[in-house]
């Protein structure tokens, strides 16, 4: 591929992650009623669009993620949902850097999902003021969330990359 065709793929590419990120985020979600938010399947493809297309995948999550918190009335979490899935996409885009043993990698993918947990905790205990016992409340939800993130990134990327789509 010509320099200015990679871009422009890189450019779609990450649009189309975006896109998919804020409807995995915003279309298939579990309310959860302690925390009045939910459980959703975007953090699993913020970690598969990191494997597949590395470091554009990064301001892609941070984008869609941010757009679903936005149209979705979570407004005051627009911000920190940008950060810190940047972040998340970050360490997953590091985790997929180089072949490592498959346990290993996994284990990144779990520790960008720590990122995430400890991310909100923080938001919501000192830039939210919600109180240590709330932001500790929805310690567990965003757990929950994050591994199946995990799972979903490890169950979809190996079907992903035998398509032959994929290969450019």
């Amino acid at each position: 591929m010509k320099n200015k065709q990679r871009r422009v793929f890189s450019l779609a590419a990450g649009g189309m992650l975006a896109a998919l990120v804020f409807a995995a985020t915003c279309f298939i979600k579990l309310p959860v009623s302690i925390t009045q938010g939910y459980i959703h399947l975007g953090d699993g493809f913020i970690l598969l669009g990191a494997a597949l297309l590395g470091p554009i995948a990064i301001p892609a999550a941070a984008i869609g993620s941010m757009l679903a918190d936005l149209l979705g009335g979570y407004t005051m979490y627009c911000l920190p949902t940008f950060i810190v899935k940047g972040a998340v996409a970050t360490v997953a885009v590091w985790a997929f850097a180089k072949k490592r043993p498959q346990w290993l990698t996994i284990a990144m993918l779990a520790a960008s999902e720590a990122v995430m947990v400890l991310g909100y905790f923080v938001c919501e205990w000192l830039l939210l003021g919600y109180g240590l016992a709330a932001a500790a409340a929805a310690v567990m939800p965003n757990m929950v969330q994050g591994a199946s993130g995990v799972i979903v990134a490890v169950v979809l990327l190996p079907v992903l990359q035998r398509t032959k789509a994929l290969h450019r």
